[in-house]
């Protein structure tokens, strides 16, 4: 049998095997696993003398823990392979053998995985001489103290295993398992366990000069053992001294020290102890009796973390390992600190601990990397935390707290700059660039923490810093490090965060707040110093954040704004790429907020940044190589340089609207941008017609560009609630040959997507520019967006603008809208019927939906309803109350349902003459101002009034009202969906209209007509009928849902 078991495993994991071959070896071993038999065979090919391969090997023994996993072993059993195993152990193990018989480190762990499994299974009862066994290993047969590598490290495996195997916090297990190793650690405490530690410390005392991997084996048992067993086992002189010693040794490893897993694995040990779960009391105490505030000056003084540091000699796993302690100390003590119920005498001893150890914090918070002080950043937080709450529950902060925040609040400024590595250049990872700037957002929010502790001290260091800088950049130009001046330019922009929380840096013209005064100082500092010369670009990039950032400065310090503006053109043509762009958008931020400040410097600024309005498309590369013309630079694509390039455009508008500009000089800006921009367009336009995809996206980018310049131009919004005045009539003018020059290119070549896009982005923004005018080029612009080839998201977008359009102008639109109606509606018919052909298209359809009943929504709404029915529009009528009603009874997307059927209302309401019942409230008359949908009043006593469209009363009833009848009677309908209730509602509000239109003849109907059609029997109907009669609003719409959710089931 054993030589079956190792051809099977030798032809299972050979992969030179016939596959044929190597499936009767999988059947074999699968077989195997669930024989009851087949455990027994494989301990022995296991533990057998004549040892066959290693993989033979490992299989036998998981087959092994496969049984005593799946219990299929009794106790004779179990105990049978205990005594083969301790057999072969003592054998192999027990320091009679030679070395070459130790088995590989895969098989060791295998055996220890056995072993381990054994443990649980029988400790309790059946093996309980387990640690006895084992430790009788790690000496040499006759008893007599001398080295056992092999026996020990096999016993120390052990522990670590049973460990993670009972009391890792981090493994989930069931409800049972968890029960059973508790019960397993509790019978290791009450038995064994003093003896194991006695095994630890003698290790710790007796191995140190034998075996660096025993010791770091055993720290690592230590480490893990320490958090459930009793602290005192390990907070004791005889363990403590020489951990100690093993944590501050110096001289093993390589250059002093680095790389000595022994003292490293000692110091995670000491923090696993002072990690320990206990009461704050007791854990100070701890603390203290183990001083390791003294351990910790030690290590921190030792070579590797003191004569090596800002070396690249550097020892960080250290520094990380002590670092760790250090945190977990100081939280300890702030609980301490933050327990009410703490004694006098424990909270004194707690803020002596917390005086020793702040050096420590601050020393590792301040480490050259990152890594490090990332550590201590919970500990800083929780300790200002403390602080904070101190200051809220009594007013005012200790002394001794207060003393310690100028140097928390130096260490962190200290942190947040680059380090002397940095170069920010195209050299630096972009990922290390942008792990950095999030390494200071964490330490900004600790620096946050101290201005809400004590706002005056970080006001004053913050002042310091960034005026020391300024004055030191005006005195030595070319002395000061870019990393100082960084570092001022950032503190100075974060600072104005807390300088306009109170609503802006000025009120009246004077400073909001004593912050705001001095961020008023720094802004004046800052430009009056030169800082926007220093050759460097982080510091241009900065400079330029701040200007944007607090303009506000400028609005009344306006004498700065032309040396401000020379120095953003100036930015606008940087060599590096990166400040390049930048400055493109932050210029247009900055005079779009100044515009009104500019004042006759306009023509000035304009002129200095014309050669960057030459357009110059570039078609996207396939190969990563570019070209010496090419503007793919600075990681970023052509597609996203042009639409920087664009926020150029949008800052001439800006600047050349001012209220300051006359009116002409306006038209004669606005002419020298465009004319350009016509030339081009017609140089290229037939080009593009032949299908040239380069000179299509010229064109492309040409009315992107116009489009943003009629932005930057106006930001009146028709209809809107802006205080923005429309354009002069020169200036709209101007602007409508620009809308004649789109609509051409978009007529040469709307069957482009591209030029589409764009036009449909120029429209948008001309509508603010040239106001009603754009309404006489309306059919043009829908029949050049909205063609064949236009997709399912072209049409919902256009019709969202149009809407806009509607509202905007709906005083003027009647006869244009009257006009263009059907035409625009059978397109959008056409896209409605068009076949879906994956999840996209899906998802396209359904806003196409919406869009075009919302589209129908808004001309209801203002007014503009007699445009459906009027003469022109009357054939598409009938189509048009078809696909409500479709979209009425989808019981696939209820948001649409809902909105077609407030569109039956709305027309039920406009159309439907007066009202004949209160439709809130019918025991009581309607009023004047509820008998029309216009407004308008009838007369009241006569309940036979004809609604406005002959014959519209019977329409209501036999299409809106039996439409509406089948959404809720749909087998797919589900009544207890949230949305699907809302819908519910707004059939309920739309039988409430027609009734209130229709009165007797509505319920008439119902009774003789529609209930008969749905078979419901005379009783229900009579009770719907009689709350739709005496119901008001709010009642009806509660008893439609419940009474349709009834007749569901």
């Amino acid at each position: 049998m054993d030589a079956q078991v190792e051809n099977a495993v030798e032809i299972a994991f050979n992969p030179t095997s016939d596959q044929n071959l190597k499936v009767q070896a999988y059947d074999f071993l699968n077989g195997l696993r669930t024989d009851p038999s087949g455990w027994h065979v494989c301990l022995s090919v296991a533990t057998r003398s004549n040892r066959p391969s290693e993989v033979v090997r490992l299989v036998s023994l998981e087959i092994v823990n496969y049984a005593i996993q799946n219990q299929q072993l009794d106790a004779q059993s179990l105990a049978f392979l205990k005594e083969n195993l301790l057999e072969y152990l003592r054998r192999v193990y027990g320091g009679s053998g030679s070395e070459t018989e130790i088995d590989s480190a895969a098989l060791q762990n295998k055996f220890t995985q056995t072993i381990t499994l054994l443990f649980s299974a029988i400790y309790a009862n059946g093996w309980e001489t387990f640690f006895d066994d084992f430790l009788s290993l790690t000496r040499p047969v006759n008893g007599a103290s001398g080295d056992n590598t092999a026996g020990m490290l096999l016993y120390l495996r052990i522990l670590r295993s049973i460990h993670d195997e009972i009391a890792d916090v981090l493994v989930s297990h069931s409800p049972e398992e968890q029960k059973r190793n508790n019960e397993l650690k509790d019978l290791i405490r009450e038995r064994d366990v003093r003896k194991l530690a006695s095994s630890w410390q003698e290790v710790l005392s007796q191995w140190r000069d034998r075996s660096d991997v025993v010791l770091e084996m055993c720290l690592k048992v230590l480490g893990r053992w320490v958090s459930w067993i009793d602290i005192s086992l390990v907070v004791n002189e005889p363990m403590l001294e020489p951990l100690f010693t093993l944590a501050t040794r110096t001289g093993q490893g390589t250059d002093h020290g680095q790389d000595d897993k022994v003292r490293n694995e000692a110091i995670e040990a000491l923090g696993e102890i002072v990690n320990k779960k206990m009461k704050p009391a007791a854990k100070l105490e701890m603390i203290v009796f183990m001083n390791i505030a003294a351990i910790i000056s030690t290590i921190a003084g030792s070579p590797p973390l003191s004569d090596l540091r800002d070396t690249p000699k550097y020892d960080m796993d250290l520094g990380e390992a002590v670092a760790k302690v250090v945190n977990i100390t100081v939280q300890d003590i702030i609980k301490v600190l933050d327990t009410d119920s703490i004694d006098t005498n424990s909270r004194s001893v707690a803020n002596e601990q917390l005086q020793l150890f702040l050096p420590h914090v601050l020393r590792f918070f301040t480490d050259e990397y990152d890594e490090v002080c990332s550590i201590l950043i919970p500990t800083l937080t929780d300790l200002l935390a403390y602080f904070r709450k101190e200051m809220k529950v009594n007013g005012s902060l200790d002394q001794l707290y207060l003393s310690m925040l100028p140097s928390i609040l130096d260490s962190i400024i200290h942190k947040m700059k680059y380090d002397w590595s940095s170069t920010w250049s195209s050299e630096d990872d972009p990922e290390d660039e942008a792990e950095f700037q999030e390494f200071r957002k964490k330490l900004h929010v600790l620096q946050q923490s101290v201005a809400a502790v004590d706002e005056q001290l970080y006001t004053k260091v913050l002042s310091e810093l960034v005026g020391n800088t300024f004055e030191s950049q005006s005195q030595r130009r070319d002395q000061v490090d870019w990393r100082d001046v960084d570092i001022a330019l950032y503190e100075m922009f974060l600072f104005g965060e807390m300088a306009v929380k109170s609503g802006g840096l000025y009120n009246k013209h004077q400073p909001t707040s004593p912050a705001a005064e001095r961020l008023i100082i720094m802004m004046t500092k800052m430009v009056e110093s030169g800082i926007a010369t220093f050759p460097h670009p982080a510091i241009q990039l900065q400079y330029m954040e701040i200007c944007v950032r607090y303009c506000a400065f400028f609005e009344v310090n306006f004498n700065f704004i032309p040396g401000v503006l020379e120095s953003f053109v100036q930015f606008a043509h940087h060599d590096n790429a990166r400040v390049k762009h930048r400055a493109w958008y932050l210029f247009q931020r900055f005079v779009r907020h100044l515009r009104s400040q500019l004042g006759n410097i306009s023509h000035n600024v304009i002129e200095a940044i014309n050669d960057l309005l030459v357009i110059k498309a570039e078609l996207p590369r396939e190969d990563s190589g570019a070209d010496e013309d090419s503007s793919e630079d600075a990681g970023q694509d052509a597609e996203s340089l042009f639409g920087s390039q664009l926020y150029l455009f949008e800052a001439v508008g800006c600047i050349s609207s001012t209220s300051a500009v006359p009116i002409e000089k306006q038209v004669l800006f606005a002419k020298s941008v465009v004319d350009p921009l016509f030339s081009d367009l017609e140089k290229h336009l037939g080009v593009a017609k032949g299908g040239d995809e380069r000179a299509l996206l010229q064109i492309h980018h040409i009315i992107m560009a116009l489009g943003t310049l009629a932005r930057g131009f106006s930001d009146w919004n028709p209809g809107g609630s802006t205080n923005s005045a429309a354009p002069a009539a020169p200036v709209a003018a101007e602007f409508g040959r620009v809308a004649e020059a789109v609509l051409v290119a978009l007529e040469s070549l709307k069957s482009s997507f591209q030029i589409r896009a764009a036009s449909r982005f120029a429209f948008s923004r001309l509508v603010g520019v040239l106001g009603p005018r754009i309404l006489a080029q309306l059919p043009r612009w829908i029949d050049g967006l909205l063609t064949q080839s236009s997709t399912k998201d072209e049409m919902a977008t256009f019709l969202r603008l149009l809407q806009q359009i509607v509202f905007s102008f709906k005083t003027e639109i009647f006869d244009i809208l009257d006009t263009l109606l059907t035409p625009l509606v059978q397109r959008v018919f056409a896209g409605l019927g068009e076949p879906t052909t994956g999840t996209d298209d899906e998802v396209q359809l359904a806003e196409l939906r919406r869009e075009y009943l919302n589209f129908l929504l808004v001309i209801l709404n203002n007014d503009l309803g007699s445009v459906l029915v009027s003469s022109a529009n009357q054939n598409i009528f009938d189509t048009l109350v078809t696909t409500i009603e479709h979209f009425a009874k989808d019981t696939s997307d209820y948001p649409t349902s809902r909105v077609a059927l407030s569109l039956f209302t709305k027309m039920s309401a406009q159309w439907g003459g007066p009202d004949l019942i209160n439709p809130l409230d019918p025991s009581r008359p309607p009023t004047s101002a509820a008998i029309n949908g216009n407004g308008t009043s009838g007369d009241i006593s006569n309940p036979t009034q004809q609604p406005q469209l002959p014959g519209f009363d019977r329409f209501m009833m036999e299409r809106f009202s039996a439409g509406s009848w089948q959404l809720p009677m749909s087998p797919s309908f589900n009544a207890k969906d949230a949305q699907a209730r809302q819908v519910l509602t707004e059939v309920a509000t739309l039988q409430k209209t027609i009734y209130a239109k229709t009165g007797k003849d509505f319920l008439q109907w119902m009774r003789e007509v529609w209930f008969p059609s749905l078979n419901m029997g005379r009783d229900m109907a009579e009770e719907y009928l009689r709350a739709l009669e005496g119901l008001d609003a709010k009642g009806w719409r509660q008893f439609y849902v419940a009474f349709i959710q009834r007749i569901r089931g």
